[in-house]
């Protein structure tokens, strides 16, 4: 079972992994041609850019469960 303590920093990492499967799945936000950048439209940008976001947000999480998991066994002893 999860120490108390450590489920703070579950949600937190939780709703780091939630930010790119909102921002990806609200279609209507980006489904758009305009504004352009270098030629590309706004659509594929956007995407291309949660590429590197989603990265950032799935290392964030993955050093947030560390801390938990960090916590959790400093709580044993």
């Amino acid at each position: 079972m999860i120490p108390e303590a450590n489920k703070p920093l579950l949600v937190v990492a939780a709703g780091l992994l939630a930010i790119p499967v909102v921002a990806l799945l609200w279609v209507d936000s980006y489904a758009k041609v305009e504004p352009t950048f270098a030629g590309f439209p706004f659509f594929i940008w956007y995407q291309f850019l949660w590429v590197f976001l989603c990265a950032a947000c799935t290392w964030a999480a993955y050093r947030v469960v560390l801390i938990a998991r960090l916590r959790r066994k400093e709580t044993r002893r």
